[in-house]
């Protein structure tokens, strides 16, 4: 009996070991011993084109469209990749050359550089008129570009009106001295009165006050009265000739003082949030950069250029050499302040039109895109502002093959990716 009872248990065993056997022969490996299998050990399930996934064949070749080798697919492989995304193998990613990385806060120092030109400040050009008609006799300032001082004459005027109003001045004077030696009571004040009313009337032509005592003095009229500079400056525009017929509308000199300029500086839009009135800035000459005048930003336009998508800035500067000249071209450089923030390289973020996003990148090789907002701009870097934090990883190189990828993969999604193997 014992006998055969120890035959009977090498017998179940064997049995056992056989039924284990077929189990795994007909439902195949278990599920710890296929996740152990590496993937070249895994089964294929189809090949396919990583740049046109719609496209599957079940064996290896060439892509007919691009003509990219096939990758196969295995089974256990992820097969759905969240909208917008892609997942890319370590074969891939290295043959597009991608290049991983983190954010990381930065303390910056930012400085607004731009191209700047020089202009006339506007609050410092004058405009010259004669106030009465007449005919230009001599003129003193005969060039544009010099400097005239304030009283200097410009030209000399003959007019007609000025003549009358000369006359009737003598005549007051005259009027005046014949009433004064009147005995009647009351009447010496009127004739001084009647000459104020002649002399007031001389300088409302103006007429200097040195051709006025001349007239008094000498009792002679002047045939011709010069028209004086109004202000310091450089004769920037000029109309006037001798023998030229002028009346009040003429404009005969544009004077403007240039020892302050203002400097007119083109800012891209992307600086904008940068700019503040008031900031500290440099002014560099294009031919001498360790020439500089310190300025300050004193004025944004409120409309920016529609040809350039560039806003003017305006910035005043004392130029007591006359080194700033008007049209020049400068060199500005705006202390637009500093401060602690998240940057990334400025190739990480996808500027779409629309919006700005990053490819954040996962361990099982997805890539996630993210919206992101970004704020200044620095030394080849960019901010993030939000949608981003400092402990995640980004794509730094080649963010447009790994866009391109998501966009093929959702192309091929919305056409349908189970379609029959070729």
């Amino acid at each position: 009996m014992k006998a055969r009872f120890g035959l009977m248990v090498p017998a179940a065993l064997a049995a056992a070991a056989l039924a284990w056997y077929g189990y795994g022969r007909w439902y195949g490996s278990s599920p710890h011993e296929e996740h152990a299998k590496p993937a070249s050990e895994k089964k294929i399930l189809y090949y396919h084109c990583p740049m046109h996934p719609e496209y599957k064949s079940d064996k290896p070749g060439s892509c007919p469209v691009c003509g990219m080798h096939l990758e196969p697919v295995h089974a256990g492989a992820p097969s759905e990749v969240p909208p917008g995304g892609a997942i890319l193998t370590p074969q891939q990613q290295q043959r597009y050359g991608i290049v991983v990385g983190q954010p990381a806060f930065e303390t910056v120092e930012l400085t607004i550089r731009a191209l700047g030109v020089v202009q006339p400040d506007e609050t410092r050009i004058v405009r010259v008129h004669s106030k009465v008609e007449g005919w230009i006799e001599e003129v003193q300032a005969d060039f544009t570009g010099r400097h005239v001082k304030r009283g200097e004459p410009l030209v000399s005027v003959y007019s007609p009106e000025l003549l009358a109003s000369q006359q009737e001045y003598l005549l007051a004077l005259r009027a005046r001295n014949v009433i004064e030696a009147s005995t009647v009571p009351g009447q010496r004040g009127g004739g001084e009165s009647l000459a104020q009313a002649a002399r007031r009337r001389l300088e409302l032509w103006d007429l200097p006050p040195e051709a006025i005592e001349e007239i008094a003095r000498t009792g002679q009229i002047l045939r011709t009265v010069p028209i004086l500079s109004p202000a310091d400056g450089y004769v920037m525009a000029r109309n006037a000739y001798r023998r030229q017929r002028i009346t009040p509308e003429t404009e005969l000199y544009r004077l403007a003082d240039l020892s302050r300029v203002w400097v007119m500086a083109d800012i891209f839009e992307s600086d904008q949030g940068s700019l503040r009135l008031g900031q500290s800035a440099v002014v560099r000459l294009a031919y001498a950069a360790s020439r500089s005048f310190p300025a300050k930003v004193h004025y944004i336009q409120p409309a920016a250029d529609p040809a350039t998508r560039t806003l003017k800035v305006r910035l005043e500067v004392d130029n007591p050499r006359m080194e700033l000249k008007p049209d020049m071209y400068v060199n500005v450089e705006i202390r637009a302040g500093g401060g602690r923030g998240l940057f990334v390289p400025s190739d990480a973020v996808l500027d779409t039109g629309l919006a700005k996003r990053v490819f954040v990148v996962h361990t099982d090789g997805h890539f996630e895109p993210r919206e992101v907002d970004t704020g200044r701009e620095w030394n080849g870097k960019v901010e993030i502002v939000r949608g981003l934090s400092a402990q995640e990883r980004i794509v730094t190189s080649g963010v447009f093959l790994v866009d391109s990828e998501s966009r093929l993969r959702a192309a091929g999604a919305g056409r349908g990716h189970d379609q029959p193997a070729h």
